[in-house]
Order: C-alpha cells, then structure tokens, then sequence
C-alpha cells in the first residue's frame, strides 16, 4: 500500500463501521473499483481495533458500569447495567456461531459487486421500514432476552458484506419498537465483542502467516480510524433524533444503483 491508501482506508473504516451503510463493503470496493492494492490482513486488523478503542473511549462510562455490574451479577446482584450486559452477550452468540460456520463460503461467494450492491439495496428498504415504524418509545432499560436474541439473529446476517452489522442491528431494534437513540446505542454496545472476536481471529490468522508487516501503516491505520469512529459517533447520535435514517438510506440505494451500473458495464 502508499499512504494514500492508509488514510483512506482508516477513514473509510471510521466513518463506517458505525454508520449503517456497510463498512465491510467499502473496505471491499476500493480494490475492486479503483484498483487499490489489497490492504492485507494486518491493516485489516488495525483498523478494527481503531473502531474498538473509539467506541469503548466514547461510551467509557457505559462500559465501566456495564463491567462492574456484569461481576457483581455473579454473585447475584442484579441491575439494568448487568441485564444490559447480559443482553450484549445473548446477542453476540449468534453472530459468533455463523462467523465460524460460513466465513469460508463468505469469503468465497459474498464479496463479489453483485451480492455487495444487492446486500445494500435490500437492507437499506428494510432500515426504511424500520425507521418509518410508529411507537419507537422503549429504552435500552426495557430490553428483553427475546429481544435480546432477535437482534442478534439480524447481526448474523451482516457477514453477508454490503448488509451493514450497525444498519441491521438497528433495523430490527427499531421494529421491536426501542428509540433510535436506544437502538444505536445497543448496536454500539454490540460492536465491542462482535468486532473483539473477528479481530481476535484474524489477529491469530496474521500470527500463523510469515507475511512482512508495515507496522508504521497498521499504527497509523489504527490512530486515524479511532479518531474518525469517536467523531462520527458523536455526531452520529445528534443527527439520528433530528433527520433520522433517510439520508443513509438514499445514499444506500445511490450507491447500490452505481454498483450495479459498474458491474453490468463491464460485463457488457
């Protein structure tokens, strides 16, 4: 990679992972588009972490309670801090068992223009429909174990790229009727062991490779994701309760619209 492909790259991932509209997929389009070298599993690996040192810095004080609640609930103290992180877990399972049942066959048939511009497209009429839904009134305090889990089944259908694990996570909370603050907080709460574990797991791939590692572009790739993903963050949840999801739903269609046009083109 150049430094160009770093940066871009790392703000790619930061303005991404967080926003419902894929990060997976443009990681994925700028080899396949503007013919950018791949940025190998090291990179890969940083910039996740980058994301997971944003989210955690951001909601520090959520995650300290979260924690010190979880171990008190051991001893059978119970809180909505230990439910919640309880609910974080429950709904991580799914997720966890499909990565490791289908990542091979997504790694083989789910990264191609096709599947990412249709992934996009559809999952972006479901964030629509789920945001136009009345009654959205519930708090992350009133979750459930039920809604716990169906959340979680939806977050196993982002490994399919294009679907976005933030957007899918959210569509389905708003349809079992939680805020969109509530909703994009549980989806940020989630994003801390789903990512831990698939980083965890290409951090022991990278450990079994003999590739040669660029360690000041990883560094690099880390620092400018996490401070892209804590800025996005913030400025996501404040204009979430003033225009909602339409935006990022238009910019879904747009953007599928354009792959399918990429693709058929040079099919032709």
């Amino acid at each position: 990679m150049e430094w160009i492909h770093v940066f871009g790259l790392a703000v790619i991932q930061g303005l991404t992972e967080f926003l419902p509209v894929s990060s997976s997929a443009h990681l994925i389009l700028p080899s396949q588009i503007l013919a950018w070298p791949d940025q190998g599993l090291a990179f890969d690996v940083g910039v996740h972490l980058g994301t997971i040192f944003a989210v955690i810095y951001y909601f520090r004080k959520d995650v300290r309670m979260m924690l010190i609640a979880f171990i008190d609930s051991l001893s059978g103290k119970k809180s909505i801090d230990s439910n919640t992180a309880w609910f974080i877990i429950a709904a991580t399972i799914p997720a966890l068992i499909a990565g490791l049942l289908l990542n091979d066959i997504i790694d083989l048939y789910g990264r191609s223009i096709l599947v990412i511009a249709g992934a996009t497209m559809i999952f972006g009429g479901v964030l629509w429909f789920a945001d136009t839904r009345q009654n959205q009134q519930k708090a992350i305090a009133n979750l459930t174990w039920k809604d716990s889990i169906i959340i979680g089944l939806s977050q196993a259908l982002a490994l399919i790229p294009g679907t976005s694990r933030s957007g899918i996570t959210m569509s389905a909370a708003l349809m079992l009727g939680f805020s969109r603050e509530a909703a994009a907080k549980f989806s940020f709460f989630l994003s801390i062991p789903i990512i831990l574990a698939a980083g965890s797991y290409k951090g022991l791939e990278l450990a079994n490779s003999e590739l040669l590692v660029r360690w000041d572009m990883v560094i690099t790739g880390v620092l400018v994701s996490a401070l892209v993903a804590i800025t996005c963050i913030h400025y996501f949840l404040i204009w979430l309760e003033r225009v909602g999801m339409l935006p990022f739903v238009i910019y879904r269609f747009i953007l599928g619209f354009v792959l399918l046009a990429i693709y058929f083109g040079s099919a032709a």
